[in-house]
C-alpha cells in the first residue's frame, strides 16, 4: 500500500425514517435554512411537503433554491451563492441527487470565499483557508457519491468546461439516506446512476499500484455487488434489497475509501466531463459509451489488472489464454452488460450528430496523471470517432 491520509467528516444516517427520525436535531442549532433542490420532481413525490413540514414545526426561517438543474452550471452556482448571503443561510440543506449536493456544497464554498471562484477553486486545486457555509442532503437518488465527499462538478458555459475537485472542508456534516426516496427514481435513471458508480470504482481500480492491497480487493467485491444489484433493478426496479444496496455502494465509491494507496485513472470521467459541457447529456450514460473503447486502447499497459478484473469480477475461466486475451474478453463482458442494462453505447445516442464537434470536445480533455498510459487529444479524437 501507498502512504495516505484518510478524512470523512460526514455523519451518515441510512434507513427508512432517518428523515424524520434525526433532522429536527441535526439542524437545532441553525434558525435560517437555505433549502435547496432541482427541477420539481420532490415536491411531486412529496418529498419536498414532508421536509419544508419539518423545517417549519421547529421553527425555522425558509429560504428556498430551487431549479439546480441536471450538469449545474457556474451560473447557478453564483446565482445560489447572492441569495446565501443576502438570506444570511446559517446552513444549506440539499433535497435530491448528485447534481443538486455539487451545487449546494459549490455554493458553500463560494458564498464567502475572495477572489475568483473559478479560477481560484475548479481552474486548478486551490486551498480552503476559510469555513465553507455547512452542508446537509438528503440523498433521493443513487450514483454520485457526491453525499460523502467534498467534489462539486460543475459546468462553466462559457468556457466549456465541467469539472470539479474534492475538498474535504465541503464535506456535508451530515447526510440522510433513505432508500425508500429513490423508488420514484425512474429504472433508467436509477440503471444510469448505478453505472455511473461502477464506473467510479473502475477509475479506481485500473490504476496502481497493481499488487495485491486492501483498496483493490474492496473494489473488486464492490464491483460484483454493483452489478449484481443492476441485474436485480433490471427485473424488479421496485426492490428495496437492491435500491438500498445501490444507495450505500454509491457512497462507498467515492467516499475516499477505496481511493486510499491508489494513484486514480480519471481519463475516462474526464472525457465525459467535457462531452457533457457540450451536451449537457447524462453522465452515467456518458461513461456507459467511453468505458469499452477507452479500455481497449488502454489495457496492454495494465494486462496484469486488466485479466484480473476478467477473473474476479465477471469470473471468466482462464483455460489456457494469455493474460492479454483474459483481459479482452473482461472488457468485452463489461461492454455485454452496459447492452443488457439498455444504456447507451455510441455519442449519437447522447445527442453528438455532428462529428466535427468531436475534435473541439477532445482538445478540450485534460490529461490524468493516474492513467496506465497518458492519453493525448489525436488518441481522444480516435476514441470519440469509435464510439461515434
Amino acid at each position: 500500500m501507498n502512504n495516505f491520509i484518510y478524512e470523512n467528516r460526514t455523519k451518515v444516517y441510512f434507513g427508512p425514517g432517518c428523515v424524520k427520525e434525526f433532522l429536527v436535531s441535526l439542524i437545532k442549532d441553525y434558525d435560517t435554512v437555505m433549502l435547496a433542490y432541482g427541477m420539481g420532481s420532490v415536491k411531486k413525490n412529496g418529498i419536498y411537503d414532508e421536509i419544508l413540514g419539518i423545517l417549519i414545526k421547529s421553527g425555522k426561517n425558509v429560504v428556498e433554491f430551487s431549479g439546480i438543474m441536471p450538469n449545474p452550471t457556474y451560473r447557478k452556482v453564483m446565482e445560489g451563492a447572492r441569495l446565501a448571503r443576502s438570506s444570511g443561510a446559517q446552513i444549506i440543506l440539499g433535497i435530491g441527487g448528485g447534481s443538486v449536493m455539487d451545487c449546494c456544497k459549490a455554493v458553500a464554498l463560494v458564498a464567502y470565499c475572495k477572489g475568483d471562484p473559478w479560477e481560484n477553486y475548479w481552474e486548478r486545486k486551490g486551498v480552503i483557508h476559510f469555513e465553507p457555509i455547512p452542508v446537509g442532503v438528503v440523498v433521493t437518488a443513487a450514483g454520485t457519491g457526491s453525499e460523502c465527499n467534498g467534489a462539486a462538478i460543475i459546468t462553466n458555459e462559457e468556457k466549456r468546461r465541467k469539472t470539479g475537485y474534492d475538498y474535504p472542508a465541503c464535506n456535508p456534516r451530515f447526510a440522510l439516506m433513505d432508500p425508500t426516496y429513490t423508488f420514484t427514481v425512474p429504472k433508467e435513471q436509477m440503471i444510469s446512476g448505478a453505472f455511473d458508480s461502477l464506473s467510479h470504482v473502475m477509475e479506481t481500480y485500473f490504476s496502481a499500484p497493481d499488487e495485491r492491497n486492501v483498496s483493490d480487493e474492496i473494489s473488486e467485491t464492490l464491483m460484483q455487488s454493483i452489478i449484481r444489484n443492476i441485474r436485480m433493478i433490471l427485473k424488479d426496479p421496485q426492490d428495496y434489497g437492491a435500491r438500498s444496496n445501490l444507495l450505500w455502494e454509491s457512497s462507498l465509491s467515492e467516499n475516499r475509501l477505496i481511493k486510499l494507496g491508489k494513484q486514480c485513472d480519471f481519463a475516462c470521467h474526464l472525457m465525459a466531463h467535457q462531452i457533457g459541457a457540450y451536451t449537457d447529456c447524462s453522465h452515467g450514460q456518458a461513461m456507459a459509451v467511453l468505458h469499452p473503447v477507452y479500455y481497449r486502447h488502454i489495457y496492454k499497459s495494465g494486462v496484469e489488472k486488466f485479466s484480473r478484473f476478467a477473473r474476479n469480477v465477471w469470473k471468466i475461466r482462464e483455460q489456457g489464454k494469455t493474460d492479454a486475451e483474459l483481459a479482452k474478453d473482461g472488457i468485452d463482458a463489461l461492454e455485454s452488460f452496459i447492452k443488457v442494462t439498455g444504456l447507451p453505447t455510441t455519442l449519437r445516442e447522447l445527442g453528438i450528430e455532428d462529428q466535427k464537434e468531436l475534435k473541439e470536445i477532445a482538445d478540450s480533455c485534460h490529461y490524468s496523471p493516474g492513467s496506465y498510459r497518458r492519453i493525448l487529444p489525436d488518441e481522444i479524437l480516435k476514441i470519440f470517432l469509435e464510439c461515434f
